[in-house]
C-alpha cells in the first residue's frame, strides 16, 4: 500500500463474508463471494515521521472551495480540520458575503473572499480566480455549504474539468454532479466522492441490494472514482477493492461531521499520500476522533468542532 513516502506491505485484514455480515451488514445487503473486503485497522493508517529539514511547503497546499450565505459553518469546519490534519498551507475560498463571519472563526487558514451573487453564493465571475488557485494546489475539496444555484453549478463544473490535483467532491458538489453525471467521467485527476446515503441516491447510486452492492456497482460504472460511502461501517471503495471502517458512533450523527472529514482528506491528499490510503486513513481517524469525543462528552453532546479538538489524540493513537 502506498502512503506517499513509498510502498509498504498491505497489512489490512481481509474480512470473511460471515464477519462482515455479523458486524456491519443490513438486511438488504447482497454479498458477492469474489469481492476483496478489508477492515481498516490502526496499523493501516500509520503516517511517516516528518523530516526535521521540512517547511510548510513540504506538506502541500490544500484548497477548499465552500460556503454561501446561511452556511458559514461548513467552510470553517473543513478548513480547521484540514489545518489540524497536517496540511502545510490551507487556503479557503468563500463568497465575500460570508467573509467576515467565516474568517474570524478560522484558526490559521488563508481565507480568500471571492465575488458573490445577490443571494450570497460564489459567483461564476470568480471562476478564473478559483482556477488560478487550483493550478497551485496539491489537493482540492469543493462542495460543503456551496449552494445549488446556477453559479455554483458553473464553478463545480469548471473545477472538475480543470483539476489536475486530487479532487474531493462533497455535499452540494455531489448533488450538482447528480444532475450532470457525465462530469465524473470528464475529470482527469484522482476523484474522491464522499456521499452519505441520501447524496449517493442523488448520484443515481442503487442501494436496493445494500450498501456494499451499491458501492461496487457505482465504482464499476466510474472506475476513476474512489467512493467513500458514509454511515455505520463507512465503505471506501475503489473498483473491486472495498474496505469497511470500524470507528465512529452515533455521537457523530450531526450536520457538519462530513465537513470535518472533507477537510481531513484534503489535508492528507495535499501532503502527497496516495488517494486510496488517504481516504481510508481520513475515515478511520475521523471515526476515532468521534469515539474519543464520545468517551469524554457522551453520545448526545458531541459537536463537529469536538471532532477537530480530538484529532491530535486520534493521530497520536495510530502513531
Amino acid at each position: 500500500m502506498e502512503n506517499g513516502e513509498g510502498t509498504e506491505e498491505n497489512t489490512m485484514k481481509q474480512l470473511s463474508t460471515e464477519l462482515y455480515r455479523n458486524r456491519y451488514m443490513d438486511e438488504s445487503d447482497c454479498l458477492r463471494e469474489n469481492v476483496k473486503l478489508w477492515e481498516t485497522g490502526a496499523e493501516d493508517c500509520r503516517l511517516p515521521q516528518r523530516s526535521t529539514l521540512s517547511h510548510k511547503y513540504s506538506y502541500g497546499r490544500a484548497l477548499i472551495i465552500s460556503g454561501c450565505a446561511g452556511f458559514s459553518g461548513a467552510p470553517v469546519l473543513a478548513a480547521n480540520a484540514c489545518e489540524r490534519s497536517g496540511a502545510g498551507v490551507t487556503r479557503l475560498m468563500i463568497p465575500e458575503s460570508i467573509y467576515p463571519i467565516a474568517a474570524s472563526r478560522c484558526d490559521g487558514a488563508v481565507v480568500t473572499p471571492v465575488a458573490s451573487t445577490e443571494d450570497g453564493a460564489i459567483s461564476r465571475t470568480a471562476a478564473e480566480t478559483i482556477l488560478s488557485a487550483l493550478r497551485k494546489a496539491d489537493a482540492c475539496a469543493i462542495g460543503p455549504g456551496l449552494g445549488l444555484g446556477k453559479d455554483a453549478e458553473a464553478i463545480v463544473t469548471s473545477v472538475i474539468r480543470k483539476a489536475d490535483c486530487p479532487l474531493i467532491l462533497d455535499a452540494d458538489a455531489l448533488t450538482i454532479c447528480g444532475k450532470k453525471m457525465e462530469l465524473l467521467s470528464e475529470c482527469s485527476a484522482p476523484l474522491i466522492l464522499t456521499p452519505h446515503e441520501g447524496e449517493f441516491r442523488r448520484l443515481a447510486g442503487d442501494l436496493s441490494a445494500g450498501r456494499l452492492a451499491g458501492a461496487l456497482q457505482f465504482t464499476a460504472a466510474f472506475p476513476n472514482v474512489i467512493l467513500v460511502l458514509k454511515g455505520f461501517g463507512t465503505l471506501v471503495c475503489s473498483g473491486e477493492d472495498v474496505s469497511v471502517n470500524p470507528t465512529g458512533s452515533p455521537a457523530m450523527a450531526k450536520g457538519g461531521s462530513g465537513d470535518v472529514l472533507s477537510g481531513m482528506l484534503c489535508a492528507l491528499l495535499a501532503q502527497g499520500f496516495e488517494p486510496l490510503f488517504a481516504a481510508r486513513t481520513a475515515v478511520y481517524l475521523h471515526g476515532l476522533a468521534g469515539d474519543l469525543a464520545c468517551a469524554e462528552l457522551g453520545e448526545y453532546c458531541v459537536a463537529p468542532s469536538d471532532l477537530i479538538r480530538h484529532l491530535p489524540a486520534a493521530f497520536h493513537a495510530v502513531r
